[in-house]
């Protein structure tokens, strides 16, 4: 991916966490990409194309922060994993607020979809391979499902204020112990 073209989806990214999907605007994104409109256009070529390339590179971003070092323990791994989507880091943050904002926008803009659904889809089928390969006699595909579903849950909660961080990453730690048996 090109370095401008990087430039403007984390502008994307960053506008979309902070307006939320109805509040980006392609001016608004280009002053915050520094760029002009036309640019954000020949890249994306509608404001439907910008919304499905910031939903890839929201999770682009997210699975640089939920796969860095790897623990033996496929347990451990599950646990690294899905902990991860609840840092209190900006980029984390961030991130996990445009993914909400993406995900819930899907409502209303079918065209988001089946991106949202791809990402979705790879997300629980890492986790489901963890969880296999941490125990073989459980639901590998349905406790990551639920698991998947809870963090996005869990974050909601904690960026709107309804629930501290140390609550919900206890939550969910307690979830995966129960998960896996």
């Amino acid at each position: 991916m090109s370095e401008r073209r990087t430039q403007m989806l984390e502008a994307a990214v960053r506008v979309i966490a902070q307006d939320g999907v109805r509040g980006l605007r392609v001016e608004k994104l280009a002053a915050e990409a520094g760029v002009s409109t036309a640019l954000i256009y020949y890249h994306f070529k509608d404001r439907a194309g910008i919304l499905r390339a910031a939903l890839e590179h929201v999770n682009h971003r997210a699975q640089t922060y939920t796969s860095g070092v790897v623990p033996d323990d496929p347990r451990e791994q599950v646990e690294q994993m899905l902990l991860g989507e609840l840092q209190d880091t900006e980029h984390v943050r961030e991130t996990s607020v445009a993914w909400g904002e993406l995900r819930a926008s899907a409502a209303f803009h079918e065209e988001l979809r089946s991106t949202l659904l791809t990402a979705t889809d790879a997300w629980n089928a890492d986790v489901e391979t963890l969880v296999r390969q941490a125990n073989p006699d459980v639901d590998a595909a349905a406790a990551a499902e639920r698991l998947t579903a809870l963090v996005e849950g869990l974050s909601e909660r904690w960026h709107s204020g309804s629930l501290t961080l140390e609550r919900a990453r206890e939550l969910l730690s307690g979830a995966i112990e129960r998960e896996l048996g």
